[in-house]
């Protein structure tokens, strides 16, 4: 499974849909997950790939990872990996 399709999966399972359900343009908003949701979808991002998002809870706007949309989260977790690398 690649990063893309494992992110939808994990987003998928937070908003309680199907992964066909969760498309790249989507936001976590639109897919129903709330501020907690958020969160816990990082953690889980954050375990699945084995990384550290930059990402503050209390105030995600001044984070450096981009959560406006599941591409934007993609494309973040794709440069930490390969920053990682």
């Amino acid at each position: 499974m690649n990063i893309s399709d494992q992110v939808i999966a994990i987003i998928a399972e937070q908003a309680l849909l199907e992964p066909e359900d969760v498309t790249p343009d989507s936001t976590l908003e639109s897919l129903g997950i709330d501020s907690m949701g958020v969160v816990e979808s990082i953690f889980a991002i954050e375990e699945a790939f084995d990384i550290t998002v930059p990402f503050n809870a209390n105030n995600p706007t001044d984070s450096d990872f981009d959560i406006t949309s599941v591409a934007s989260i993609i494309n973040g977790i794709e440069r930490l990996k390969a920053e990682q690398a």
